[in-house]
């Protein structure tokens, strides 16, 4: 079956926001970016729950994305976090997002407002509406404290821009029924079910540990779209300390930002109510950080 969301196929980077002296580093983001368009990687995801959006403003929000936006100059893509509880400031920021230049809008599950499954449907149907944008539905029930169904979802994906869904509830019951009851393409929130969903027809992942190791990232999905089962077997089980690390030491995206500092890419600290790794923790990371086969520095 031929889906919608091809364009985002692969591996999307879900961007830290790099911080100094409690201001976005707009130099350190356009090195990012760089970084990632000399790694091969397929498109960037600024202002996601990993760029810390919660502790954003909305003018940070809107200048973190036209930042990404100008320095990938179609070089990559750039799929723009955009989304809110309140549908018209999801509009609003999504629409700005398209004026600097996204080529996709991620958009969370209205978070706190804990809506039924209608007004899931019509908060994107909104948004669909109001902007032009192949839009991405994120669904992250363990953040936003509701799911968005299976059956809900393959009836957002009837709207012709809702083309994807980020599936971040860790149900392989859950992705296989929107594959086989959509055309939406399903791309993996969680570094670890990446080789699992793509052997259930699943076409990429968004990821954090993509912020560290892009090409190793990119290898595993190679693997597989190649039909070298064993190969992306491999790297699956290679990648997978390290993909453990980065959500169960700590809140994401507090250890990817540790592991950052660690391997001498500094990317600043995480921001309130978010806090800094223990010094235990901290070394553990270390440790898996070099089983790995990269070294601090």
């Amino acid at each position: 079956m031929a889906r919608k969301g091809e364009m985002f196929a692969g591996l999307t980077v879900a961007l830290v926001t790099p911080f100094r002296e409690g201001n976005v580093d707009e130099a350190a983001l356009r090195k990012l970016v760089d970084l990632h368009v000399d790694a091969g990687t397929e498109c960037v995801s600024p202002c996601g729950t990993t760029g810390e959006s919660p502790t954003l403003t909305h003018q940070e929000n809107e200048r973190v994305i036209a930042i990404v936006c100008e320095q990938a100059a179609g070089r990559l893509k750039v799929m723009a976090g955009t989304g809110s509880n309140s549908t018209a400031e999801a509009i609003r920021l999504t629409t700005r997002a398209q004026k600097d230049g996204a080529d996709g809008a991620l958009l969370v599950a209205p978070y706190y407002n804990k809506p039924m499954q209608q007004g899931f449907y019509e908060h994107y149907r909104a948004i669909a509406e109001a902007v032009g944008l192949p839009l991405v539905v994120y669904n992250i029930p363990g953040r936003t404290a509701m799911n968005i169904e299976p059956e809900t979802i393959c009836r957002l994906g009837e709207i012709p821009n809702i083309v994807a869904v980020k599936e971040s509830t860790g149900s392989m019951d859950q992705a296989s029924q929107i594959l086989g009851g959509s055309d939406l393409t399903v791309l993996s929130g969680d570094d670890s079910l990446t080789l699992p969903l793509l052997a259930l027809g699943g076409s990429g992942v968004v990821s954090v540990v993509g912020n560290i190791i892009p090409q190793d990232v990119r290898s595993l999905i190679s693997a597989w779209n190649e039909g070298q089962v064993a190969e992306a077997q491999r790297w699956h089980h290679k990648l997978f300390p390290l993909c453990r690390d980065m959500l169960g030491l700590a809140t994401n995206p507090i250890p990817v930002k540790s592991a950052m500092q660690l391997l001498g890419r500094d990317s600043g600290d995480v921001r309130l109510p978010l806090t800094r790794l223990a010094p235990a923790q901290e070394q553990s990371l270390a440790n898996t950080l070099e089983a790995y086969g990269l070294r601090s520095g």
